[in-house]
């Protein structure tokens, strides 16, 4: 509002406080309607209920999440869900959830997510739309697990893989920076006991982490409210972002220590590949079409460090590289997203539906 707001505006913040103060929060939190269609260890696969009426233009896609991550961050609030945005347009859409971790399951790797979590959610997903293959969007860590299953089991029904804001060179990340500075053998000794002691990362950690990356907009996160207190929608926002942030889940200790020995300290990613117990999956192997999208305000996952990406693509049908407006979740659900990133991932998906390209 202006430092003299009109009365159009003194009225509109008016409503919404009143509104704030007798129901709690102005954002609409109901999650699309869904129905689960399969279950297995920190796996749970849902699918999306299409709307009366709603035809099958395409291959369905499957939604996955980061690890510590929760599944909502697809489905944030109506009016900026992208599961709306699909549902609404026909898509057959599904979701996988790893549900919240606890401290028994410490002793899963990523292998776990590579090996069983992807590619039976994708196995899934194929069956229950009739054997169709399926797109795979993955945002964060969710776009590399999709890479990384799709390179090293070429069998599987993936149509296409959609990565967004899916860091693939560390070094570009300013917010590692300090961590990737420590002496190798001080930095071991001092985190690697620490997430062993406590299996992995837990919650509240997360949560706290999270945070810190926009630290300045926390802080100024008051005097924003204030001055946006007659914008419905920006109100609404703040609350399902909180929502989101609050919900946040811990990372298995197992995964969180490859996540800092082969990701953070060795940068696999950016040479294009990661060893796990010594197996190496290399990225040149995904085979099937890829759009790579970046935040242009992304501070966890910069343009530089997703990019990065395109160059190891070596084996793909095409490769495609967009950046949108938005920060690392906001460029997948922040409220432009439906006017930029969302309208691209629609044009991806289409383009490669097995009909299109029949």
């Amino acid at each position: 509002m202006a430092l003299i707001p009109s009365l159009a505006d003194a009225s509109a913040a008016a409503a919404n406080v009143m509104h704030k103060l007798l129901f709690g929060r102005l954002a609409d939190l109901r999650p699309m309607p869904h129905s689960l269609i399969d279950r297995g260890t920190l796996r749970s696969v849902y699918t999306y209920h299409q709307p009366p009426g709603a035809g099958v233009p395409g291959d369905p896609v499957l939604l996955v999440p980061p690890l510590a991550a929760p599944a909502l961050c697809f489905d944030l609030r109506r009016g900026c869900s992208m599961v709306e945005y699909l549902v609404e347009g026909g898509r057959p859409s599904y979701l996988v959830d790893y549900g919240a971790v606890s401290f028994a399951d410490r002793h899963f790797g990523l292998e776990h997510w590579i090996d069983e979590v992807l590619p039976r959610s994708v196995e899934a997903v194929s069956q229950h739309s009739g054997g169709r293959p399926v797109h795979v969007v993955g945002w964060c860590l969710g776009g590399v697990i999709a890479l990384l299953a799709a390179a090293d089991r070429p069998d599987l029904p993936i149509r296409s893989i959609t990565t967004i804001a899916a860091p693939f060179d560390l070094s570009a990340v300013p917010l590692v920076a300090p961590f990737r500075a420590l002496p190798r053998a001080p930095g071991d000794h001092l985190i690697t006991p620490l997430y062993r002691l406590l299996g992995g990362a837990p919650a509240p950690m997360v949560r706290w982490a999270y945070r810190l990356t926009s630290v300045d907009k926390y802080l100024t996160r008051p005097l924003a409210i204030m001055a946006n207190l007659a914008d419905r929608d920006y109100l609404a926002q703040i609350e399902a972002v909180d929502h989101l942030t609050a919900n946040m889940l811990a990372y298995p200790g197992r995964s969180f220590g490859q996540l800092y020995h082969r990701l953070l300290r060795a940068n696999d990613l950016a040479a294009g590949y990661l060893d796990l117990s010594g197996r190496r999956i290399e990225i040149a192997r995904v085979r099937q079409p890829v759009l790579v999208l970046a935040g242009t305000d992304d501070d966890i996952a910069p343009v530089g460090a997703v990019g990065r990406l395109v160059t190891l693509l070596s084996g793909a049908d095409s490769v495609r590289f967009e950046t949108a407006p938005g920060g690392h979740l906001g460029v997948l659900t922040g409220r432009a997203a439906r006017h930029t990133t969302w309208p691209l991932l629609d044009r991806h998906l289409a383009e490669h539906d097995l009909g299109a390209a029949a």
